[in-house]
């Protein structure tokens, strides 16, 4: 029994763990096939995971945004956009596919296996976007607003009883206050394929690098930039 078959055959055993019947078990599978995989085994899977991972990227947002909107009727624009940025960013989705154990269910190529850094993450991450993508395509928005919510509703729940600090604004004030000028964030280097791109930010101060920081957008990274800033100068 080859990988494939083996992944096929504990289906019912990952359909329980997400409380989700697949209708066509396929786009389970496909969830599961990075591309490091699908090129050592062209002969065992039709594809690999990254065009549902595409697609669940926009639908986990628009379930949290419809959830942020209806919950939230007092909240401002800005506000509601950094607490889906939260919710949604990589680091997030790690978290949800592990809470999961579904880890040790992908299928990847020789040298992912070998990987337990950055990179490792940004994989399991996009899994979890092409699941949601999976569930979607084959149930429907209803189908990914009750398999989001049942598995990570105290998640969202905790995020909006803790209000998330916006790291740029308190950066920006502790600049204008103290040197009458606004932070600069110069992008110092992109990784990774440009589906699932890693940037690293530098904040300045008067042409003094302040704080570095990554992100899987340049938004995020900007965020850890600052957040490192404020520590580096404060502490």
């Amino acid at each position: 029994m080859n990988l494939v078959e083996k992944l096929l055959d504990k289906s019912p055993e990952i359909e329980e763990r997400l409380g989700v019947v697949f209708k066509n078990r396929d786009l389970l599978l496909l969830a599961f096939v990075h591309r490091s995989f699908f090129n050592e085994h062209r002969d065992l899977v039709p594809g690999h995971n990254e065009r549902l991972e595409f697609l669940g990227d926009s639908v986990l947002g628009l379930i949290i945004s419809d959830y942020l909107y209806e919950y939230l009727p007092l909240h401002e624009e800005g506000q509601l956009s950094h607490l889906r940025s939260h919710l949604v960013e990589a680091s997030s989705c790690v978290a949800y596919f592990c809470k999961l154990h579904l880890d040790q269910y992908a299928l990847l190529g020789k040298g992912e296996r070998m990987n337990d850094g950055r990179g490792r993450e940004t994989i399991l991450a996009d899994m979890f976007e092409a699941l949601v993508g999976a569930i979607y395509l084959d149930g429907g928005l209803d189908a990914v607003k009750y398999f989001f919510f049942r598995h990570f509703y105290d998640e969202v729940e905790n995020a909006l009883k803790e209000p998330l600090r916006n790291w740029k604004a308190e950066l920006q004030d502790y600049s204008q206050k103290k040197y009458q000028k606004p932070p600069l964030y110069r992008v110092m280097s992109e990784s990774g394929p440009d589906h699932s791109k890693i940037f690293e930010v530098a904040a300045y101060i008067e042409e003094e690098k302040v704080g570095v920081g990554s992100g899987s957008s340049k938004k995020q990274a900007e965020q850890a930039a600052a957040q490192n800033a404020l520590a580096n100068l404060e502490g």
